[in-house]
């Protein structure tokens, strides 16, 4: 099962659009697909490690995607 963890923030409208895309994809694909959303604000060590720089994306704990997700490629990679 793919992992896909998002690392973002709240009031993040790129955020938003991130996880909307990621579900979309997650739904049609025919994987099941695990989500984890991680909140950068809520750990002092990913606020100065990630600053600005959500929605950042891993699929499989390797980086993928930063602020947008292509919807083609994320569904290419979860298919694998």
């Amino acid at each position: 099962m793919p992992e896909v963890t998002v690392y973002s923030r709240e009031n993040c409208h790129l955020c938003d659009e991130a996880l909307a895309t990621i579900e979309a994809v997650a739904e049609e694909v025919a994987v099941a697909v695990e989500i984890e959303e991680i909140d950068v604000d809520d750990d002092p060590d990913l606020r100065e490690e990630y600053g600005e720089r959500v929605p950042y994306v891993l699929v499989d704990g390797t980086p993928k995607f930063k602020f947008r997700v292509d919807e083609a490629e994320l569904r290419r990679t979860l298919e694998g």
